[in-house]
């Protein structure tokens, strides 16, 4: 097989970088304010590939952060409550 075949071509690049930024919040915000004024360069993708690192980082840590909070709330809670039903159900959707 030859290697070419398994190259992405610029760009294919140009609009993976696209989308990237269009999934991360800040550069949402960022595009927004300034899709007026086209002379703004776009982020460089290893900028944009540094602020996905650091947006999933945040996610993780989120995620750990609930988990936690709801680990310490089922074990407090009367497992035959209203609650304790509510969160059984959110938890299985």
């Amino acid at each position: 097989m030859s290697s070419t075949r398994s190259r992405i071509s610029e760009e294919e690049i140009k609009e993976l970088i696209s989308m990237l930024q269009s999934l991360l919040p800040e550069t949402r915000h960022r595009r927004r304010r300034s899709s007026s004024s086209s002379s703004e360069p776009r982020a460089s993708a290893a900028k944009l590939l540094k602020e996905t690192c650091n947006y999933i980082k945040s996610l993780h840590r989120e995620i750990d952060d609930l988990s936690d909070r709801l680990a310490e709330l089922i074990t407090t809670m009367d497992m035959n409550s209203a609650e304790a039903e509510l969160v059984r159900s959110l938890l299985h959707s």
